[in-house]
């Protein structure tokens, strides 16, 4: 065999991958994109201004329901989708919970078929993901990455106020303002997270659908909101040394990045670099589980925690708060 033939067989066998990899994001872009809309909207910010605004909702039942992100319809007046086909309708606010930067809006008009939705849960680090939206106005918008990490807590400001989203997906599909409130889909076109494209972190992230997050859409659904508690802590789950795991009996833990100031984690002693292991006498391994026995029971009530403090079992209370409606 000649080197130019090796090349051309190389090529060839190359050509193949890629052309495997495209039909994939193809048929998944193909799939997707008619029930994603661009939302146009005008708001009100907190001192009364009114401002235009744009973003991307993806449609999840029949009778026209969509989800997007709090912070895409914070302050709406009014607005509407635009759809792939070119249809239009008008559409109004059910509820937002700006903790898990969820929110509701509803057609009132016909819409689309609703999208299907997947389990985040199924996810694995490297796999493969496809996000469909609106960045910068350029509508049906397609980028493709892999899955960067799971169970991330995030930090944001919102207005005067910070706050963290929980157990968020990280991609490096590219997201930009606009894309929020898009879909992330996975290799068979079922909607695993919404796209939040938060502003200044360089970073593609996507709120997970998943057992939790149903149960704030259903919330959402039926109440307008979520009534959460609040600690106040971003994590990130690490897998405990072998030493911590003959001293605990668990193999991984949450740590603290960083702890809100003034908040009931800070109040109860919680540190930056602690590695919480139970919650409620429960393990916790991820911004997921720790968020899951954080709803409305929760709120003003002893919190047990216990925690691992340069190798330290050290047990804490906090006492969560409400967390306020900033969106």
């Amino acid at each position: 065999m000649t080197t130019n033939q090796a090349f051309e067989e190389q090529a060839s066998d190359d050509d193949g991958a890629l052309d495997a990899y495209s039909q994939i994001v193809i048929r998944v872009a193909e799939s997707v994109t008619p029930h994603v809309a661009a939302i146009e909207m005008t708001s009100t910010d907190r001192r009364g201004r009114v401002r235009g605004g744009s973003g991307s909702a993806v449609v999840f039942t029949g009778d026209g329901y969509m989800l997007t992100n709090a912070h895409v319809v914070a302050g709406i007046q009014s607005g509407r989708a635009v759809f792939a086909d070119g249809k239009q309708t008008d559409v109004e606010l059910v509820g937002a919970d700006p903790l898990s930067d969820l929110a509701v809006v509803r057609g009132v008009k016909s819409t689309p078929p609703p999208a299907l939705l997947g389990n985040a849960d199924t996810l694995r680090v490297g796999q493969l993901v496809i996000a469909v939206g609106n960045p910068l106005g350029l509508a049906g918008s397609v980028t493709a990455g892999v899955v960067s990490g799971l169970g991330r807590s995030i930090p944001v400001r919102a207005g005067e106020h910070r706050r963290v989203i929980e157990d968020v997906i990280q991609t490096d599909a590219a997201l930009n303002p606009g894309n929020s409130g898009g879909a992330l889909a996975d290799t068979r076109g079922r909607i695993v997270g919404i796209n939040t494209a938060v502003a200044g972190l360089g970073l593609g992230l996507a709120v997970p659908i998943n057992t939790t997050t149903q149960r704030i859409i259903a919330a959402l659904l039926r109440d307008g909101r979520v009534r959460r508690a609040y600690l106040g802590l971003v994590s990130t789950p690490i897998p405990l040394d072998a030493s911590s795991v003959v001293r605990t009996g668990q193999r991984e833990g949450l740590r603290v990045v960083e702890v809100i100031p003034g908040s009931p984690a800070e109040l109860s002693g919680l540190q930056a670099g602690d590695v919480v292991l139970r919650a409620q006498d429960r393990a916790v391994s991820s911004a997921e589980s720790l968020q899951k026995l954080l709803f409305a029971e929760a709120i003003g009530q002893p919190f047990p925690l216990t925690v691992l403090r340069e190798g330290t079992v050290l047990k804490l209370t906090a006492v969560p708060s409400e967390m306020s409606q900033l969106a």
